[in-house]
């Protein structure tokens, strides 16, 4: 069967530098971290004091009180992105068939406020067990999609994708495959992600996955840098409007960029550790450029993974000089994460918007946060560093790697 095309026809964002996508855009331009001293909790007795919080937020701007409660923050987000997505792509505006839009959302971990309040309040009682009605339905990661299909009357296929921090950018390759399948017209794509708390900052710091640079946060996110010592957490949430590209054209709707490519492997090594040669990176970008039918010379940016971890940054990188050969060297390479920090979950999401927005405006988002050398890391890539540069992106690619070996890759390129 001819395969459809699928292209992108609304963005939404929700990141601890921006609560929109101009913002969130113009921030990374503009080469602003979003890390500072937690404010959601005292952090006083953490190795790690310091997170990618969202800024100004006040979800009863969006969301009504009492809807609100019934939600976990990572749905709170799914719902605030979901909505300026729609908006961003008129879906509200016409008569669609509501059977034939679908809705596919990734949170690696979920409800977490929800079951550390619950459980918390249940060992400080005598007991009894009294817990929350809504305690499962917040918690569940589905229920993000499930609320956003209520909300629209969006009947197609409605479901979670989990696989850590590649969630988002597998429910990005869902909603492409059931488009170009021809099963449905429009899908709303992406992830949330809210784990910045008590159980979040504790897990991760148990693991040694954190940096614990307290005395400089806004420096603490530092791909590819030496003195890189793990990775700054972040929420928020990020939505993408997918759509048949003769759906779109005949509605008249505007057009980002185009959908061509996809890959996702596993790298069957370790739990948390990537795979030191990078195979399971290597495997997803030959995939996405078999797919789009693309060669290595036609892709001109690739955002990375690096989330500024001493073993994936490299890793990452021997994985690109695989594929890529020679032509590695004529990419822009960049990580929003040290602008960001690590959304989880929702990462894919953010990070494929900011692919997108190159490919439109013709500039690359920057490494910010890079200060010396690393002797493991060839000087010769171009990895963006402290500005953006200006240039025809004509394909773009966006990278994400999860706990368990997961790995996830998606290309666009600008609409021919």
């Amino acid at each position: 069967m001819e395969l459809k095309r699928v292209v992108v026809t609304g963005l939404g964002a929700l990141t601890p530098i921006g609560n929109n996508v101009e913002a969130y855009w113009q921030a990374l331009l503009a080469g602003k971290s979003g890390a500072a001293r937690i404010t959601r909790f005292d952090p006083e007795k953490f190795k790690t004091q310091f997170a990618c919080e969202l800024k100004d937020f006040n979800v009863t701007d969006f969301i009504d009180r009492r809807e609100a409660r019934r939600m976990d923050r990572f749905s709170q987000y799914a719902m605030v992105t979901a909505d300026e997505a729609v908006k961003d792509a008129g879906l509200n505006d016409l008569n669609f068939n509501p059977d034939r839009i679908g809705v596919i959302w990734g949170s690696g971990i979920g409800g977490l406020d929800t079951f550390l309040e619950e459980c918390m309040a249940f060992a400080k009682g005598d007991g009894t067990p009294r817990f929350n009605p809504f305690f499962i339905p917040k918690m569940i990661a589905d229920l993000a999609p499930g609320h956003i299909s209520i909300k629209y009357g969006f009947r197609g296929p409605n479901y979670s994708t989990v696989s850590a921090c590649a969630s988002s950018t597998n429910s990005l390759i869902d909603a492409f495959n059931y488009i170009r399948l021809g099963k449905i017209d429009v899908c709303l794509a992406g992830g949330s992600e809210a784990a910045v708390n008590e159980a979040g900052m504790g897990g991760f710091n148990a693991m040694h996955a954190l940096s614990t640079r307290n005395d400089s946060p806004e420096t603490a996110s530092r791909p590819f840098d030496k003195d890189r010592d793990g990775f700054v957490l972040g929420e928020g949430a990020g939505c993408i409007v997918l759509e048949e590209y003769e759906h779109a054209k005949a509605r008249g709707a505007k057009i980002y960029a185009e959908l061509v490519g996809s890959g996702i492997s596993s790298d069957a090594h370790h739990i948390t550790a990537p795979h030191p040669e990078g195979l399971g990176a290597k495997s997803v970008m030959e995939q996405v450029l078999e797919e789009s039918g693309l060669s290595p010379a036609d892709v001109d940016y690739i955002n990375v993974h690096g989330t500024s971890t001493p073993l994936g940054d490299v890793a990452e990188l021997k994985a690109i000089k695989e594929v890529f050969k020679e032509d590695a060297y004529k990419l822009n390479i960049s990580s929003t994460k040290s602008m960001t920090g690590h959304l989880l979950g929702a990462a894919g999401a953010i990070e494929a918007i900011a692919a997108i927005l190159a490919i439109k405006n013709s500039i690359v988002p920057p490494t910010i946060n890079h200060g010396t050398v690393d002797p493991e890391i060839d000087e010769r890539f171009n990895l963006t560093l402290h500005k953006p540069q200006e240039r025809e992106i004509r394909a773009a690619i966006s990278n994400t790697f999860g706990f368990g070996g997961h790995n996830a890759s998606v290309l666009f390129r600008k609409l021919s």
